[in-house]
């Protein structure tokens, strides 16, 4: 791509509104020790499918230099963003899912919610720092390496926390069949 294909790429109606998006999130994330359980769950319900089309939908960009591509959140930025999500989702933190292995067999693995909310917090500031960085390089490689962990990474675990936070708020009103694991597909 040429340098002004890349500009129309990053700034791109697309590239903003998945900024807005991922900016709320972020936003949101780092004052859930405030909230009630029930505004996170509530929240998080609306905005995860969101944030999902959102990053579907970013551009392919090229990554003008590698060396750009920095990490914004500590350990302890993210143990600090972890803690009052796992503790505001309590016992109903964990939960299980069936993921297929290599060899195409299903096998149940256990998560987090808190977990991977915070893991999703961590690329979404993460790029939104790298794009607030006065370069197009920057934002090139912001772009590029958000669509990738898109792909590999935090697609993956906003889909499942949702479906997690899902079966939370309808097994506490009983419209779910609790019965069913939370790894089934109907």
């Amino acid at each position: 791509m040429s340098e002004n294909e890349n500009k129309e790429v990053i700034f791109s109606k697309k590239v903003i509104e998945f900024i807005t998006v991922a900016n709320e999130y972020c936003l949101f994330i780092e004052k859930t020790e405030g909230y009630p359980r029930e505004d996170i769950i509530d929240y998080m319900l609306k905005i995860c499918p969101l944030i999902y089309l959102k990053g579907a939908l970013l551009p392919e960009c090229d990554e003008d230099d590698f060396e750009i591509a920095e990490r914004y959140v500590t350990e302890e930025h993210w143990e600090a963003v972890f803690k009052p999500l796992q503790s505001k989702f309590a016992t109903d933190d964990l939960y299980h899912y069936a993921k297929q292995n290599d060899q195409g067999e299903y096998i149940v693995q256990e998560a987090s919610i808190a977990d991977n909310l915070s893991d999703v917090y961590q690329d979404l500031k993460d790029f939104i720092m790298l794009f607030q960085k006065g370069s197009i390089a920057a934002k090139q490689n912001a772009v590029a390496e958000c669509r990738s962990l898109f792909e590999t990474h935090w697609g993956l675990k906003i889909i499942s926390a949702h479906r997690a936070l899902h079966q939370i708020i309808f097994k506490e009103t009983g419209d779910v069949n609790t019965s069913e694991s939370a790894g089934e597909l109907e």
